[in-house]
């Protein structure tokens, strides 16, 4: 019985390391996306997904794993309206109130998994994990705010926060609901992401205007859907189901520490004092939300 605790707790450690790899590809959504710059919202959206489906079916066709497809109507419900509500909302935020303050609104999601994964059975919510989260926001609020604030059009601001905070409970609430589904393989989100794919193309034809994607456009489309839209989702999906949510929901504010890094190192953002204060903020929440058992380890 002691074997199959510390295999349990192994297993949950694999996961939990799982959902940094997704945090690690989400950080590159942003600088594929300055690549991918010229293409409308919802064409993006389409042709990512695309990649990522059809990606997908062919890694589960050479596994001969394509019947785990076929699975209940709920999971694929709700992995639909995580996937393709957060991005439809967090595209409407971003255009219609200032981008800086929007996108730290959205980032409020790895918060809100650590305060609602308290709900779930077996999970407790501890001091550290608030602690940890709380610095986590913080650093994430230097590194969005020193992006520059930019404007918004009349009226539309309000509706646009309003959008952005919708993005992140929209976010949070499908990483604490796929708790429920954790017998469900994650191949499963192959299919999803080309009903997201679907869906995307359908919003494009109704209010947007084609583009022709550049050779350099494709290149980020295809980055975006092999990554942040492709196996970032599988992995987010296995994390949620068997990993620890409250530390991954304060791991979390990794990303858009790696990302500013990613934009820096690329020339698309300029380093300082504030960035080396964010990340000793993100970092150091990090470590304590996650409680390092350094004492335990020595067992």
């Amino acid at each position: 019985m002691d074997g199959t605790v510390r295999g349990d707790a192994r297993g949950t450690v694999r996961a939990t390391l799982v959902g940094v790899c997704a945090i690690l590809l989400w950080a590159a959504l942003a600088l594929f996306t300055v690549a991918a710059r010229g293409l409308p919202p919802f064409e993006l959206l389409a042709l990512s997904f695309g990649v990522a489906c059809l990606s997908g079916l062919a890694l589960l066709a050479w596994r001969g794993a394509l019947a785990e497809l076929r699975q209940p109507a709920a999971p694929w419900l709700v992995a639909f309206g995580g996937l393709f509500f957060y991005h439809a909302l967090y595209f409407y935020a971003l255009s219609a109130a200032p981008p800086a303050q929007a996108s730290l609104v959205a980032y409020l999601w790895p918060l809100l998994i650590v305060l609602l994964s308290a709900t779930l059975p077996g999970e407790r919510l501890r001091a550290r994990h608030l602690a940890g989260a709380a610095l986590g926001l913080g650093g994430t609020a230097l590194i969005v705010l020193g992006r520059g604030t930019g404007t918004a059009a009349g009226g539309s601001a309000a509706l646009g926060f309003a959008a952005a905070f919708g993005c992140a409970l929209v976010w949070s609430g499908y990483s604490v609901l796929n708790r429920r589904f954790a017998a469900v393989p994650s191949a499963m989100l192959v299919g999803v992401c080309g009903t997201v794919a679907v869906a995307g193309a359908a919003c494009h034809l109704a209010v947007e205007d084609g583009v022709v994607p550049s050779a350099g456009q494709w290149l980020a489309v295809v980055l975006l859907g092999l990554g942040p839209t492709g196996l970032a989702f599988l992995a987010w999906d296995h994390a949620t189901k068997h990993g620890r949510l409250p530390v991954l929901g304060a791991l979390s504010y990794l990303a858009p520490l790696v990302s500013t890094l990613l934009l820096i190192l690329t020339g698309q953002a300029a380093g300082g004092a504030g960035l080396i204060a964010a990340a000793g903020l993100i970092i150091g929440g990090a470590v304590l939300a996650t409680g390092l058992p350094v004492r335990r380890s020595r067992r």
